[in-house]
């Protein structure tokens, strides 16, 4: 299915349109050693945009001739998203951050500055007030080169909500039109996300016309817990990661995120994302960035849709609902994987010998097996050659 045709289809759908904005060229090649020269930058945008994503932090313009000129180009190639370029509250960072995007179709700047009382008394060494003023400043200035302007209030989780809420209100006055609420450090537990966004939502003048953006960290493991909090109480953007690569232990998962949406949500909220895109995304991204995906990643993982125990095998085989949630087809993968081990059973033993063409009766089943269970001691995982000669050695008549 095609962009155009799958976005269509969800403009069908009803229920509260979440946006997917990804932040992978920006705080995912904050990982040390994952640098990317601005060809594969390029790639990577040109995929995300063709996945449906609806905005592409594309980079952070001011930090390098090498940033600059891949936001540019990227503002120039993306035909569907938003590009994004990241920027401090500083007239320099900002004034940067416009020309690099100012070739986009949909282009925004995303500036902002911390409101934390360790970043306000310690990072800025400055005072509440100041944060205030500079963060008005820093939005009208951005309004200059965007028309769109997302203001981020960093380490926001550990930021006392009623002077969070001062800030996101002066902003919103000033202009911004997306106001970024990120769980900086990975600090908050999701109930305490949740309660903070609605505590903006209730508490902010003008908050009902601007988008609330999450954008969580996963040090305590919570990122994309955090982030279904958030919209569950009345953000309208996540803002994530292929692979939740990130700052320290990652950010929030796309993939993980835009199918809870998908799978538990129903007509409650949708995206835009061609999901059966996510698979060669993931494999794209790691490859490029040089980042392995852990076997046991959800969705991605090479092991999200593999099953060893017999019980499991038994149940998958006569239906896969039964221990899968998601079809492996939603997300890019080919079919749910059956891997013959000592703990799998007979009926994934002749699962996996029908698939390489070798229908057993009752009877040879029941010799197959007994020799299956020897091998399968000694080896960590009976592949298909080490099937064919286990058969060839049996007097049964199926070499």
């Amino acid at each position: 299915m095609s962009f155009i045709d799958y976005y269509s289809s969800y403009n069908k759908m009803e229920g509260k349109k979440i946006d997917i904005f990804d932040t992978t060229l920006r705080d995912g090649e904050q990982v040390p050693g994952c640098k990317l020269r601005t060809e594969e930058k390029i790639i990577i945008a040109e995929a995300l945009d063709e996945m449906g994503v609806d905005v592409i932090e594309a980079g952070f313009p001011i930090s390098s001739p090498g940033d600059f000129r891949s936001v540019e180009q990227i503002s120039a190639l993306v035909k569907n998203a938003t590009v994004c370029g990241l920027s401090r509250a500083v007239q320099k960072d900002i004034e940067v951050a416009g020309d690099a995007v100012k070739g986009a179709r949909r282009p925004r700047i995303h500036t902002g500055i911390g409101t934390s009382d360790s970043h306000v008394l310690h990072k800025l060494r400055t005072t509440r007030e100041d944060v205030i003023d500079r963060s008005i400043k820093a939005v009208k200035l951005a309004k200059r080169y965007a028309e769109d302007v997302e203001f981020y209030a960093e380490d926001a989780g550990r930021t006392e909500n009623e002077y969070l809420s001062q800030v996101i209100e002066a902003v919103i006055k000033a202009g911004a039109t997306v106001v970024n609420i990120p769980d900086t450090t990975g600090y908050c537990l999701p109930h305490e996300y949740g309660a903070k966004i609605k505590y903006l939502c209730d508490h902010v003048k003008g908050i009902e016309n601007v988008t609330i953006s999450t954008h969580c960290h996963n040090d305590l493991g919570m990122a994309t817990a955090n982030s279904i909090a958030g919209i569950e109480n009345g953000a309208a953007q996540i803002e994530c990661t292929i692979n939740g690569i990130g700052e320290r232990a990652g950010n929030t998962s796309l993939e993980e995120v835009v199918m809870i949406i998908k799978q538990r949500f129903g007509n409650q909220m949708y995206h835009n994302i061609l999901t059966p895109k996510l698979k060669s995304m993931s494999e794209m991204v790691s490859d490029k960035m040089g980042m392995i995906v852990q076997p046991n990643k959800a969705i991605v993982g090479a092991n999200a849709f593999a099953h060893s125990s017999g019980i499991h095998q038994d149940g998958v085989i006569k239906r896969r609902d039964t221990y899968e949630i998601m079809d492996p087809a939603d997300v890019g993968v080919d079919k749910s994987s059956i891997i013959l081990t000592a703990r799998s059973g007979r009926a994934a033993l002749a699962y996996r010998a029908k698939e390489i063409g070798i229908n057993l009766t009752k009877e040879e089943l029941d010799v197959v097996y007994q020799e299956f269970l020897l091998l399968a001691d000694i080896k960590k995982e009976v592949n298909d050659e080490d099937l064919h000669r286990l058969m060839q050695k049996l007097p049964i008549g199926v070499a």
